[in-house]
């Protein structure tokens, strides 16, 4: 069956694009997050109809909690990019005030994780990557997990005191000094693949990135409020507002949230994302 919240997603996202040319206000202001919520909606429910659970339907408490935690990791974000200075808004005085924009911006915000996990969940119910495996299996040493949560915490400090070298780390940092936590304390991780060989959730998690990333930078292409970049050294044959090379740090990123999401767990004890 597939559920009616998934046919409003399917419309929500027809009428943004339509809403392109038309320009409807206050429609065409808030264009970003209808056309992700009705993504989100949208694959959500077909993955319900494929699958016979989803998120939104089986756990909508966790969902919410997704929303909720996107939007503080994001502004968490934003707060290193006022450092980096790599990316810049225009189009928010259409909303009138600083509260409105901010209004805005947050719930655009609360998209990004739901948007890269219910795309990560396609890719796992249509079993793209299920026989991608590691040809041996590889021995998780402490020495190893305390290297890489050191390289984290370099990767973080770098960008932030040499931005214009190093801003690029700061998309493998929280991936870096999170995911040996989460090994070590028996929650879901990326380096436990490493020991099982299974590399579908690691390659699922990439792809869906890669795929997000994608459709921001389709999105956000003609969209009134939207981000323009500021990458030195790499800011050549740019794919919409996004130079090609800025498209590799979107898997790594869906990583990062993937970490940064059962550190939370871990924390909270919250359900956990299967």
């Amino acid at each position: 069956m597939f559920r009616a919240y998934g046919i409003i997603g399917l419309l929500m996202l027809a009428f943004a694009q339509i809403n392109f040319i038309l320009r409807i206000e206050p429609f065409a202001q808030w264009y970003f997050p209808i056309i992700w919520f009705g993504y989100i909606f949208f694959i959500d429910a077909l993955v319900y109809k494929l699958r016979g659970h989803s998120l939104i339907y089986n756990r909508p408490k966790t969902f919410i909690f997704l929303l909720i935690l996107s939007a503080v990791v994001w502004w968490m974000f934003e707060a290193i990019g006022f450092v980096l200075s790599n990316w810049y808004y225009t189009g928010l005085e259409g909303f009138g005030g600083r509260t409105a924009a901010f209004i805005f911006a947050t719930v655009s915000f609360s998209t990004v994780i739901p948007a890269v996990f219910e795309t990560y969940y396609l890719l796992r119910t249509i079993h793209l990557f299920d026989h991608v495996e590691l040809k041996k299996k590889h021995r998780i040493t402490k020495r190893f997990l305390h290297t890489m949560t050191i390289l984290g915490l370099i990767f973080l400090l770098l960008p932030l005191i040499a931005p214009l070298y190093f801003y690029p780390l700061i998309w493998l940092a929280f991936f870096f000094l999170i995911d040996p936590f989460n090994y070590i304390h028996k929650q879901p991780s990326i380096i436990k693949h490493l020991k099982d060989r299974k590399l579908v959730i690691p390659v699922s998690l990439f792809a869906a990135g890669i795929i997000c990333g994608f459709l921001w930078e389709f999105w956000n292409f003609h969209a009134i409020p939207q981000w323009h970049y500021n990458i030195p050294f790499v800011d050549f044959f740019r794919i919409f507002e996004m130079p090609i090379l800025g498209y590799l740090g979107y898997g790594p990123f869906a990583w990062e949230l993937y970490a940064m999401y059962y550190f939370i767990v871990g924390l909270k004890r919250h359900n956990k994302v299967k």
